[in-house]
């Protein structure tokens, strides 16, 4: 495991800001670009009256097409992962600490362009199937694995308070675990406006601060860039959005951010700093369980956030009151990865 340190390195805070101020700076300037090529093009986001499974269902339905009944764009989270490449390629590019996470940011930002490309332009159904998407997350996922197990010699995680734990050759079946997990927990979060975008600013903030005191200063910087292109992209995503990120914001996000806890040995700080992520994860998982083995919802509807909206909640309120609880446990995350690492 990586030990925490107090040291403060100028050039690297220096370089921190300047990578970040890019990612945002060109992920502004990105902005009027794609937004008149996805009009232009009328890609609009399809609404889906089906479940994750395929079910139909009317409360879906009626939610989304509240949601969608004016056209709004989506594929906007190329300008997440698009910047954030072109900054990593020129400025920090590091075999150890960015080269997986740059490959996994890419890879599935264009599996997810697939599937938002099947989304606007439907074949039988609309985007990809749910299994096509878990085998292509498989892959990814099982690529990073094998690199991170027989390149970079991990086998451990690391268990805040109590120490390293090695996992031997079970480390590539919980890496796969964890990337396929979070990518899952983010696509499934990312349903109303400015959601998804203001949590994923915030726990990739998280890692950057326990990376950077890790002395992984290539990865803090990939972490804090990749932050700060979405902050961009959220601006322009609050309600009311002026377009959508897609899978290939969310599927990005999401497998991106296992592998930075992977690398930084921080896999259990995710689901206390991604807190809301996974409450999105594991409602729609109980879901799911409860209707295939008991034959009978157990919630009116999930995810999460859309048990919220049917009990009455505004959207805007659901998205600024997630955000608050989000933000409180990304402070939580911050001290439990600090506090676990020893630098206390």
């Amino acid at each position: 495991m990586n030990k925490l340190t107090l040291v403060i390195d100028p050039m690297i805070i220096f370089k921190i800001f300047f990578v970040s101020f890019f990612s945002f700076f060109l992920s502004i300037l990105l902005t009027p670009i794609l937004t008149n090529i996805l009009f232009k093009y009328k890609i609009w986001k399809k609404s889906r009256a089906d479940t994750i499974t395929g079910e139909k269902s009317e409360i879906v339905k009626a939610l989304q097409e509240e949601k969608h009944k004016n056209p709004l764009p989506t594929m906007a989270g190329v300008l997440i992962w698009l910047p954030v490449s072109i900054v990593t390629i020129i400025f920090n590019l590091d075999r150890k600490e960015t080269w997986i996470p740059l490959f996994t940011l890419f890879s599935a930002g264009i599996l997810g362009l697939v599937d938002d490309f099947f989304n606007v332009f439907p074949r039988k159904k609309i985007g990809l199937g749910w299994l096509e998407k878990i085998l292509i997350s498989v892959f990814i996922s099982l690529v990073g694995a094998l690199w991170f197990y027989f390149k970079l010699n991990f086998s451990t995680i690391h268990i805040p308070a109590f120490g390293d734990l090695n996992l031997g050759i079970f480390y590539i079946l919980f890496f796969m675990f964890i990337l396929i997990a979070t990518a899952n927990a983010v696509n499934i979060t990312d349903g109303l406006d400015g959601l998804a975008g203001g949590l994923s600013v915030m726990i990739y903030i998280v890692f950057g601060f326990i990376s950077y005191f890790k002395g992984l200063e290539s990865l803090a910087i990939f972490c804090f860039s990749i932050s700060a292109s979405t902050l961009s992209y959220t601006w322009f995503n609050i309600f009311p959005a002026r377009f959508l990120m897609g899978d290939t914001g969310s599927l990005s996000i999401g497998m991106t951010l296992g592998v930075v806890a992977m690398i930084s040995h921080s896999e259990l700080v995710l689901p206390i700093a991604g807190i809301i992520f996974f409450t999105e994860l594991f409602s729609s998982a109980i879901q799911i369980f409860s209707k295939k083995v008991f034959k009978k919802k157990f919630f009116k509807v999930a995810p999460f956030h859309h048990y919220l909206q049917v009990v009455g909640w505004q959207e805007t309120k659901i998205t600024m009151r997630l955000w608050l609880v989000g933000g409180a446990f990304s402070v939580v995350g911050i001290i439990v990865g600090l506090l676990g690492g020893g630098i206390f």
